[in-house]
């Protein structure tokens, strides 16, 4: 799944990201930035994830146009 970020506090490690597919917000998992190179994450930020057991974010990746399989010029 792809989304962007609609809130994060880099001190609880607390945050929601947005789905781009059905629009719904997902809360971030405790362990969502576990293995990947975000440290922290800012509002409005791409990232690819999947959705844990509760149906938390968890394993985010960077995201971008490319990955949404948008035709490039």
């Amino acid at each position: 799944m792809q989304g962007v970020i609609k809130a994060f506090d880099p001190t609880s490690g607390d945050g929601v990201v947005v789905c781009d597919t059905d629009l719904a917000d997902y809360t971030l998992a405790p362990n969502a930035l576990e293995g990947s190179i975000f440290r922290m994450l800012r509002q409005g930020q791409r990232v690819v994830f999947t959705l844990d057991a509760s149906g938390r974010a968890t394993r985010l990746s960077l995201g971008s146009e490319s990955d949404m399989g948008t035709p490039t010029v």
